[in-house]
Formats: structure tokens, C-alpha cells, sequence
């Protein structure tokens, strides 16, 4: 029995050491595909790691090259802009200049036509008073040449009163 005793137990030890060995063996290769694993994954992040920094250095590049296109782009607006701005003030004065000047000399004629106006009107009245006073006169002076003609058609017998038209 002992014998079988010996038998069983160093079956059971090489039972278990083959389970061992074959645990051991399993966990060699799990831990080489672990470590396989690991330098994969080491390679490829370094890999991407090196992508990203390559991308982000152009970007950065690109970036700064943009920036200063813009940056030039907008001084040059900024100085054509106070160029135009300068332009519209400088037309806006002048404008406001002739205005002022126009409006001056616009009032010196108004003064000069109102003294104009105010002269000829006071030479009309003038002439139309003379010219009724004229035409007093004359329709006067027609009254004493008819009285004058009926005076010396009374001496000449002979004349009519329809030789001479009749008085207005």
C-alpha cells in the first residue's frame, strides 16, 4: 500500500509540476505577448507622439506666417483707411469753406439787390410822378389851347365848332 501511497502522491506530483511547467509555460507567453504588447503600443505612441509634434510645429509655422499676413494685410488697411479719412475731412472742410463763402457772398448780393431794388423803386416813383405831373400839366395846357381856339373861333365868325375836335 505504501507502494501505491508513493505511486499516487508522485503521480500527483508530476500531475502537478506537468501543471506547473504548463502554468509556467502559459504565463511566459502571456507576459511575452504582454511585453510584445507594451513595445507595440511604446512604438506607436512614440510614433504618434512624433506625428503630433511634426503637425503641431507646421501648424504653429503656418500659424505664425498667416499671422503675420494678417498683420501686414491690416496695417496696410489702417493707413489706406486714415488716407481716405484725411481725404473726407480734408473735402468736408473744403465744402464747409465754399459754403461759408457762397452763404457770405450770397447775403452781399441780397443786401446789393435789396439796395438796387429799393433805388429803382424809388427812381420809378420819381419818373411816375413826373409823368403825372407831366400829364397834369399837358391836359392843362390842351384845356388853355381849346379855350385858346374857341376863344379865336368866336373872333372868326366863319370857323365851326366841328373844325375843332372836342376836348377829353
Amino acid at each position: 500500500m505504501s507502494a501505491l501511497q508513493l505511486i499516487k502522491e508522485k503521480a500527483q506530483n508530476d500531475d502537478r509540476k506537468k501543471k506547473e511547467e504548463t502554468i509556467s509555460s502559459v504565463a511566459a507567453e502571456v507576459r511575452s505577448k504582454i511585453d510584445e504588447l507594451k513595445s507595440k503600443l511604446e512604438k506607436d505612441r512614440q510614433g504618434f507622439a512624433k506625428a503630433l509634434s511634426k503637425n503641431s510645429k507646421e501648424c504653429e509655422s503656418r500659424l505664425k506666417h498667416e499671422t503675420a499676413k494678417f498683420q501686414e494685410v491690416y496695417e496696410k488697411f489702417c493707413k489706406e483707411r486714415d488716407a481716405h479719412l484725411q481725404v473726407l475731412k480734408d473735402t468736408i472742410s473744403k465744402f464747409e469753406e465754399d459754403k461759408e463763402r457762397l452763404f457770405t457772398r450770397y447775403e452781399q448780393l441780397r443786401k446789393k439787390e435789396k439796395s438796387l431794388i429799393s433805388e429803382q423803386e424809388k427812381y420809378c416813383a420819381d419818373k411816375i410822378a413826373k409823368l403825372e405831373e407831366s400829364l397834369k400839366k399837358k391836359k392843362q395846357d390842351d384845356k388853355t389851347f381849346s379855350l385858346l381856339r374857341k376863344t379865336l373861333g368866336s373872333f372868326l365868325d366863319d370857323a365851326s365848332d366841328e373844325d375843332f375836335p372836342p376836348d377829353d
